[in-house]
C-alpha cells in the first residue's frame, strides 16, 4: 500500500505534511542535520572554524536510525573520481534510506560557485567575470550546464550564487561577487539561478544579508547598515532572484547587521523573506554559522540556545554538521514542526520521498569536463575580458613581435582560477595528484596565438612588454584574494608595483594585463601604460581569452562590474553614492575611480544616435519607450554595451548620482546599425523614504544613456506625474531592452 506521502498525485505540501505527522521528535531533528564526511580535523580550514567543530559534530552512525537531512560536499571535499565519486554517494544515500524507517535519502549539496567545485570538472571565470559580461542569457546557459553535471552524479542543491553587492573591494571575497551594483547583481544573479534550477538543482541564495558591506571589508566583520542602504542596495538583487529566478533555497551570512547577527534575525529571516516576500524554501545555515551564534557572535549560551536562536529567526537546516540541532536537545515543537515540514516539502519536490526513488549509481562513464562546457567556459571568458585603455593603439598585437613576458603571473595557473575552484579549494591539499583539467597559463596561450612572436626576458630587447601582475586566490590568508583575504588597501601585492615601474622604466610600449580577484589601484601608471587589460580569474580557458583579446583575434567587449581605483586608499569608491560621497572641496582623499562602473572599451567604434522617448511625461504607475540607434562606424565587427541610468535630482532622503536600470550587449559588423528598444517602468524609480516605505514619487527625472556610469551619450528628461505610490514585492524590476 502506498501510503499518502509517497502518492505522487498528491501536491508536495500534502505529502510532507502527512509524512510529519507520523514522525517522532528524533526524526524531526534528524531532517534539520547533516553530516560531512571526510572533512578534515587536522589540514589548513576551508570552512571558518573547521578545526573546531568538526571533532565535535554528529557522526552518521548515531544519526542512522533517525534519517538525516543533508550530506555535506561529497565531491568537494575530497579528490574523488567522478564515477567512483558517484558510485560512494548512491552506496551512502542506500545505507541512509535503509536506516530509517521512512527509507527517506538525504539532500546532498555542493559547492558551485566556479562551475561544480569537484575533481576533473570544468572550471568557469569567477562570480565577477560574470558580471563583466553583462550577459545574463550566457549566464543562464553557463549555470544550466553546471547543474546538469550536479545532478548527473546525485547531486541535488548547489551553494550559489552569491548575491552580495561590493562595497568595498578590499573585501576577500569580492571575487565571488557580481558586481558593485545591484541591478547587475540582481540580473546576472537571477539568471544563473534560472539555469541551474531548471537543471533540478536546488539554488541557494548567499550570503542573505550584508555581508559585503562589513566594517573595513574584513570578512565576518558587523555590518553597520541603515536601513535604506540594506533595503535599496543589499536586498534588491535576493528579492529578484527568488520572485523571477525561483531559488528554493537561501543562507544567511556570517555578519550581524547592528547587532543582531543574520542567523538569528528573525526580522530577515521570517519577517522580510518569509512573510514579506512569500519565501517557501529551505534556509540553511551557513558553514558553522549556527555554532558562531556562542563563539563568534556571544548572544547564545550553550548549543541548545544557539539551535533555539536559529530555529526561531528561521533558519531550517544546520550545515555542515549536526552540532545545536541535536535530538538530545528537544526543541520547541512548533518550530520544528515548521522548518521539518519546509525540508520534507524540498525532498518531495526533488522526488526523494517518492517509493520508487534509487540514486544515481555511477556506473555509466562520468565527464565533467566535456566540450561543450569548455567551450561555455571559453566564451564567459572571452566575453568578460575588459579592455580599459589602449590610447597608443599597441592592441591588437601583431605576430612576429619581440615581446618581453614579465610579471610572477604570467606564467602561473594560480593566475586563471578563483577561490572556490577545486584546484585552489581543495586540490592545493593534494599536491601528489594532479589537476584533473588542462589550465593553460597566459604564457602557454600567447605563444599558441602568436606563433611567430619572440618572447624575450628583457624590455629593452623587445617591441612590446607584457607585464602581467595580479591575484593568487586562496583562503583565510592562503592567498591575495578569496575566503578570508582581505586586503589593508588595494595596492598590487607582491612586490608588482616596483615591477611595473621597472617595466616602464624602459621605455618599451607596457600593456599591463590584471589578472585577478579585485580591482587593484592603477593611477599610478595609467599615463604610462601603452595599454591596460583586466580580467577576472577568467577560468581554465581564461588564458586563451586574453590571449585572443590581446591578439585581436577575440573582441573585448567586457565591461567593469566595479570600478578600478586611481589609489590604493580612498574607499569605499562613489559609485552608488549621493553627492556627498564624491570628491568635494570638504576632504582632501579624492575616491573617483581610474576607469568607472561599466567602462570598457572595444577595437572598433560606435555612433549612438539622439534617442527618441514616446512619452517623456509618465504616471508614477506608467512606463514609457526610448529608442536608440546604434552604428558600427569602425573597420571590424565588435560588441557595444548600452547601458541606462537614473539620475533623480531631488529626493526626500539623499540619491545616487546615479544607478544602472537597464543594459543590452549589441553586437554589430563593420558599419552595421542596430535599433535599441528600453522600456522603463516607473517603479524603477522607487526607493525608499524617511518613514521606510519605498515609494515612487511624482517629479522630474533623468535616464541617461551611456556607455558606462560616467560616459554618457544622451540625457533623456522625464516628469512623473499623479500621487505619491507605494511599491512592494511585486513592483517590477527591471527595464527591458531589446535589440531590433
Amino acid at each position: 500500500m502506498v501510503e499518502p506521502w509517497q502518492d505522487t498525485t498528491l501536491p508536495a505540501h500534502v505529502r510532507a505534511a502527512d509524512l510529519l505527522a507520523r514522525m517522532t521528535t528524533e526524526e524531526k531533528t534528524a531532517q534539520l542535520s547533516s553530516v560531512w564526511i571526510g572533512a578534515d580535523t587536522e589540514g589548513a580550514d576551508v570552512a571558518p572554524g573547521q578545526h573546531t567543530y568538526a571533532a565535535r559534530s554528529a557522526a552518521l552512525d548515531a544519526l542512522l536510525p533517525y534519517g538525516l537531512g543533508q550530506l555535506t560536499r561529497p565531491f568537494g571535499t575530497v579528490p574523488v573520481d567522478p564515477a567512483e565519486g558517484a558510485a560512494r554517494l548512491a552506496g551512502l544515500q542506500r545505507v541512509i534510506r535503509d536506516g530509517n524507517r521512512f527509507g527517506l535519502p538525504a539532500i546532498a549539496h555542493d559547492e558551485c560557485l566556479t562551475g561544480f567545485t569537484a575533481w576533473q570538472a570544468t572550471v568557469f571565470p569567477t562570480p565577477l567575470a560574470w558580471g563583466a559580461t553583462f550577459d545574463p542569457e550566457l549566464i543562464t546557459e553557463m549555470a544550466r550546464a553546471i547543474g546538469t553535471s550536479m545532478r548527473a552524479v546525485g547531486v541535488h542543491q548547489g551553494l550559489a550564487p552569491v548575491l552580495d553587492v561590493v562595497r568595498d573591494p578590499r573585501w576577500g571575497r569580492t571575487e565571488e561577487s557580481i558586481g558593485e551594483d545591484p541591478y547587475l547583481v540582481g540580473t546576472i544573479g537571477t539568471a544563473y539561478v534560472r539555469g541551474l534550477e531548471t537543471a533540478g538543482i536546488v539554488a541557494t541564495l548567499k550570503h542573505f544579508a550584508g555581508y559585503s558591506a562589513s566594517r573595513a571589508a574584513r570578512n565576518h566583520a558587523p555590518a553597520s547598515l541603515g536601513p535604506r542602504e540594506l533595503a535599496d542596495v543589499i536586498l534588491p538583487p535576493f528579492e529578484m532572484a527568488l520572485r523571477d529566478g525561483g531559488a528554493r533555497s537561501v543562507m544567511p551570512a556570517y555578519n550581524d547587521i547592528d547587532g543582531l547577527p543574520a542567523h538569528a534575525h528573525t526580522q530577515l529571516l521570517t519577517g522580510l523573506l518569509r512573510e514579506q516576500w512569500g519565501f517557501t524554501g529551505t534556509v540553511v545555515s551557513d558553514y558553522y554559522g549556527v555554532s558562531l551564534l556562542e563563539e563568534a557572535h556571544r548572544v547564545a549560551d550553550g548549543e541548545q540556545q544557539c539551535a533555539r536562536l536559529a530555529l526561531t529567526a528561521g533558519v531550517d537546516v544546520e550545515l555542515p554538521a549536526a552540532r545545536c540541532f541535536s535530538p538530545a536537545d528537544p526543541l520547541p515543537e512548533d518550530l520544528l514542526d515548521r522548518a521539518v515540514l519546509r525540508v520534507l516539502t524540498q525532498k518531495c519536490e526533488l522526488g526523494l520521498l517518492d517509493a520508487d526513488w534509487e540514486p544515481v549509481t555511477g556506473e555509466e562513464p562520468v565527464d565533467l569536463n566535456p566540450p561543450h562546457m569548455r567551450d561555455l567556459a571559453r566564451k564567459v571568458a572571452e566575453e568578460s575580458v575588459v579592455l580599459l585603455a589602449n590610447d597608443s593603439g599597441v592592441l591588437p598585437l601583431r605576430d612576429g613581435l619581440r615581446i618581453a613576458l614579465l610579471g610572477p603571473l604570467a606564467d602561473e595557473q594560480a593566475a586563471m582560477l578563483g577561490c572556490y575552484t577545486f584546484p585552489r579549494h581543495v586540490g592545493v591539499h593534494h599536491p601528489e595528484l594532479p589537476a584533473g583539467i588542462e589550465v593553460p597559463t597566459l604564457a602557454e596561450a600567447l605563444r599558441a596565438e602568436l606563433p611567430g612572436a619572440v618572447f624575450v626576458e628583457e624590455p629593452a630587447a623587445a617591441e612590446v612588454c607584457l607585464a602581467v601582475v595580479g591575484d593568487r586566490s586562496g583562503l583565510f590568508g592562503r592567498g591575495s584574494s578569496g575566503e578570508g583575504c582581505d586586503a589593508e588597501d588595494l595596492q598590487l601585492p607582491y612586490g608588482q608595483a616596483e615591477l611595473l615601474d621597472e617595466a616602464l622604466a624602459s621605455g618599451v610600449p607596457v600593456v599591463i594585463v590584471v589578472l585577478s580577484g579585485r580591482p587593484y589601484a592603477l593611477g599610478r601608471w595609467a599615463d604610462r601604460a601603452a595599454a591596460v587589460v583586466q580580467a577576472f580569474f577568467p577560468g581554465q580557458e581564461g588564458g586563451g581569452a586574453v590571449a585572443g583579446v590581446l591578439s585581436g583575434r577575440v573582441e573585448p567587449s567586457g565591461r567593469l562590474p566595479v570600478g578600478v581605483p586611481r589609489t590604493p586608499g580612498g574607499q569605499p569608491a562613489p559609485y552608488l553614492a549621493p553627492p556627498l560621497g564624491r570628491h568635494g572641496f570638504p576632504s582632501t582623499v579624492d575616491p573617483t575611480p581610474l576607469y568607472p562602473f561599466g567602462h570598457g572599451l572595444s577595437y572598433t567604434t560606435f555612433a549612438w544616435d539622439t534617442p527618441q522617448c514616446d512619452a517623456p511625461e509618465l504616471p508614477t504607475d506608467g512606463e514609457t519607450t526610448l529608442r536608440l540607434a546604434v552604428r558600427n562606424t569602425g573597420e571590424r565587427p565588435g560588441t557595444e554595451v548600452v547601458q541606462l541610468y537614473l539620475h533623480d535630482p531631488v529626493g526626500t532622503v539623499a540619491r545616487p548620482e546615479v544607478r544602472l536600470v537597464g543594459y543590452v550587449r549589441v553586437t554589430l559588423d563593420a558599419g552595421a546599425s542596430a535599433e535599441v528598444h528600453a522600456t522603463f517602468p516607473a517603479d524603477l524609480a522607487a526607493y525608499t523614504g524617511a518613514d521606510g516605505r519605498r515609494v515612487v514619487e511624482p517629479g522630474a527625472l533623468e535616464l541617461r544613456v551611456a556607455a558606462s556610469s560616467e560616459h554618457v551619450h544622451h540625457a533623456v528628461p522625464l516628469t512623473l506625474t499623479g500621487p505619491v505610490r507605494e511599491v512592494g514585492h511585486e513592483r517590477r524590476m527591471r527595464c527591458e531592452l531589446r535589440v531590433k
